[in-house]
C-alpha cells in the first residue's frame, strides 16, 4: 500500500466516526481529521520542509503532525519526549532536519518560527538551519531506536513498507472487531505508530490518545499499572500494546487488587519488543488480561508475527502476518522479507528493500536465534551475540533463563551473565511485588532464583546472584530508553560490585548485595 491510496481509504471512512479520540483536549472525526491533516500539509509544502522533526506528547496533534508530513512528502522524525537534549541534537544533525515542530515555550523568540495551532494545541513550526543530509530515495520516516548504546541509531522507512505492515495487522486482527484502540506506548515508537495507529485507521476504529502519564508512563522508566487500568476502564478500549515489563507489574497489580476476571471489553493485550515467555502469559491471563506475544523490529517496519485469539502458542511469538516473510537460515538465525527498510542513517542503503522478494538477497538477518514449527509458528530463543557458552561447553541463551527469572513476581529486571564460566549467574532488579512478600528483600529475591531454577535444566541454573544498586533505567545508564538492558553496562556494574564485595569479605557473592533504595513503581518503556 502507497500513501495516497492510505488516504483514499482514510476519505472513504464514515465521516462522522471518531477517529481519533484525545480526550478532553480534542476529538477528531474522520472528516475532520482529513482537513486538519491537508491544512497542515499545504503549510509544510508552503514553507518547502524537506525533514521535520518532532518531539510531541501523545495527542492529536502529534497524529495531524505526523500524517500531514506523510501526505506532504516530507521526511518525518518523531523523538520521543524522554529522549535527551543530546540525542535530539545528533537526530537532527544526522538527518538534516530543517523544520521542527514542538510545543510553545514562554521564551521563544519568533524571528525563527511561527506560532501554529494544531488539533488545538499550540505549537510552533521553528526553522532550522542545517545542511541537507543524503538519505535512500523514498524515505518517509526515520524512527530512531535506542540501540545498544547511548547513542540512537536511525532506521530510514518507505511509506509503503510502514503501511503495508499496517494493513497486514488491520487484516489480521479484523475477526476481532476492535473498535477502539488506546495508544499507551509512546506515539514516536514504531510499533504503537504502526499497530496503534494506521492500523486502526484502516480499520475505521477509534485510537484513543492521551498524554503518557494518563495511561501511566512517567519518563522513560517509569509505569504505573493502577493508572493504566483507570485509562482502560474510562475508554472502554478493546486492545492496547504494551511491553514485557508492563504487562508483568500490570498483572501483578491486578492480582494483588483480585482484578481477576476478564478485563471487558478489552479483547487483546499485544505484547512486544522483548522477549514474554509462556509464564508471563499465563500469569496475565490469570489476571483478566488477554495477553498475547507478538514479534517484529524497526528493519521489517515493525510487526512482523503476532499470536491472537484461536491462533495461539504461549512460548512462541505466533505465526507471520499477511504482510510477513520469514526464514531460519541454515544456522539458526530468523531472516525476514517484504516490508524492509531503506537503510540506516549515514550509511548505505539497504539493497535488499528493492529485491525482488524471490531473489535470495531479498532477505534480512534479523539477529535473532530461532526455529518456524510443523505448525508454523515463530519460536525466539534468543540473540545471535549473546549467547554464552559455560565452562561446561553448554550454549545457553541468557533471554531464555531471564524470561524465567522475570515471570518471578519478585524480579522486574535480570540480566545474565557466565560466559566461560562454572555456573551462570544474575544481576536483578526487585518488583513493586518483592516489597509485600514476607521476610527480607534478599529473602524474597532468593527464593525467586530458587522457583526459576526449578524450571531450567542444571546446566541453566543461576548458581549466584548480584542485586543492583541502580534501576534498570536510561538515567542510570543500564538500559536504554526504551527498555532493553545494556548488557555491557549491566555486567561492568555487576563486576564493580563483586568487587566491592571481595574487597569488603572473602565471602561469594551470593545470595545478593544491595544498599540503595528503589521505586517501587519503576520499569522501562521501548520499541522493537
Amino acid at each position: 500500500m502507497n500513501a495516497a491510496r492510505f488516504f483514499e481509504r482514510l476519505a472513504a471512512q464514515p465521516g462522522h466516526v471518531v477517529a481519533i479520540d484525545a480526550g478532553p483536549l480534542a476529538c477528531l472525526d474522520y472528516a475532520t481529521l482529513c482537513r486538519s491533516v491537508a491544512r497542515l500539509a499545504d503549510e509544510l509544502r508552503g514553507r518547502r520542509v524537506r525533514v521535520l522533526v518532532t518531539q510531541l506528547d501523545n495527542g492529536a496533534a502529534w497524529v495531524v503532525a505526523d500524517l500531514a508530513a506523510l501526505l506532504a512528502d516530507v521526511v518525518h522524525v518523531p523523538l520521543p519526549s524522554f529522549f535527551t537534549r543530546a540525542q535530539c541534537e545528533h537526530a537532527r544533525r544526522a538527518t538534516g532536519a530543517d523544520a521542527q515542530l514542538r510545543p510553545a515555550h514562554a521564551d521563544d523568540n519568533f524571528a525563527a518560527m511561527s506560532a501554529i495551532s494544531v488539533a488545538g494545541s499550540a505549537l510552533v513550526l521553528e526553522t532550522l538551519v542545517a545542511p541537507p543530509m543524503a538519505l535512500p530515495a523514498g524515505t518517509a520516516k526515520i524512527t530512531f531506536t535506542s540501540g545498544t548504546t547511548g547513542q540512537p541509531k536511525g532506521v530510514c522507512l518507505s511509506a509503503a513498507a510502514m503501511l503495508t505492515v499496517a494493513e497486514g495487522l488491520a487484516q489480521a486482527l479484523a475477526p476481532l472487531a476492535i473498535a477502539r484502540h488506546l495508544c499507551v506506548l509512546p506515539l514516536p515508537v514504531l510499533l504503537e505508530n504502526i499497530a496503534g495507529l494506521y492500523a486502526p485507521l484502516l480499520a475505521a476504529a477509534t485510537a484513543i490518545v492521551l498524554p503518557g502519564a494518563q495511561v501511566g508512563l512517567i519518563g522513560s522508566s517509569r509505569f504505573d499499572p493502577a493508572s493504566l487500568q483507570r485509562a482502560v476502564d474510562a475508554a472502554q478500549a478493546h486492545s492496547v500494546i504494551v511491553l514485557p515489563q508492563m504487562l508483568r507489574l500490570w498483572a501483578g497489580w491486578r492480582a494483588l487488587a483480585h482484578r481477576t476476571a476478564l478485563a471487558e471489553p478489552l479483547k487483546l493485550v499485544a505484547v512486544g519488543g522483548a522477549h514474554v515467555g509462556a509464564a508471563a502469559l499465563a500469569q496475565a491471563r490469570a489476571a483478566g488480561l488477554p495477553a498475547y506475544e507478538g514479534y517484529g523490529l524497526s528493519e521489517g517496519a515493525s510487526v512482523q508475527a503476532l499470536n491472537l485469539p484461536g491462533r495461539d502458542r504461549p512460548g512462541s511469538v505466533g505465526r507471520p502476518l499477511p504482510h510477513a516473510r520469514l526464514r531460519v537460515s541454515a544456522d539458526g538465525e530468523l531472516e525476514i522479507g517484504g516490508a524492509l527498510m531503506l537503510g540506516y542513517v549515514g550509511e548505505p542503503p539497504n539493497e535488499a528493500a528493492n529485491e525482488p522478494v524471490d531473489t535470495p538477497r531479498a532477505w534480512w538477518p534479523t539477529g535473532d536465534l530461532g526455529h518456524i514449527d510443523a505448525d508454523g509458528f515463530v519460536h525466539v530463543s534468543g540473540r545471535r551475540k549473546n549467547v554464552l557458552i559455560t565452562g561446561y561447553g553448554r550454549n545457553v541463551s541468557p533471554e531464555w533463563v531471564e524470561a524465567a527469572l522475570q515471570a518471578q513476581p519478585a524480579i522486574a529486571h535480570a540480566v545474565v551473565g557466565g560466559d566461560g564460566e562454572d555456573a551462570l549467574w544474575a544481576v536483578l532488579w526487585p518488583s513493586s511485588l518483592a516489597a509485600v512478600s514476607a521476610g527480607s528483600m534478599d529473602a524474597a529475591l532468593a527464593a525467586a532464583v530458587k522457583r526459576a531454577n526449578a524450571d531450567l535444566p542444571d546446566y541453566a541454573h543461576v548458581g549466584a546472584w548480584l542485586q543492583a544498586t541502580l534501576p534498570f533505567t536510561a538515567d542510570s545508564g543500564l538500559a536504554t530508553a526504551n527498555g532493553r538492558p545494556q548488557r555491557a553496562a549491566v555486567l561492568a556494574h555487576a563486576q564493580q560490585l563483586r568487587a566491592q564485595r571481595s574487597a569488603a569479605s572473602a565471602a561469594p557473592t551470593f545470595p545478593g548485595v544491595r544498599r540503595a533504595p528503589f521505586d517501587l513503581d519503576t520499569t522501562s518503556s521501548r520499541q522493537p
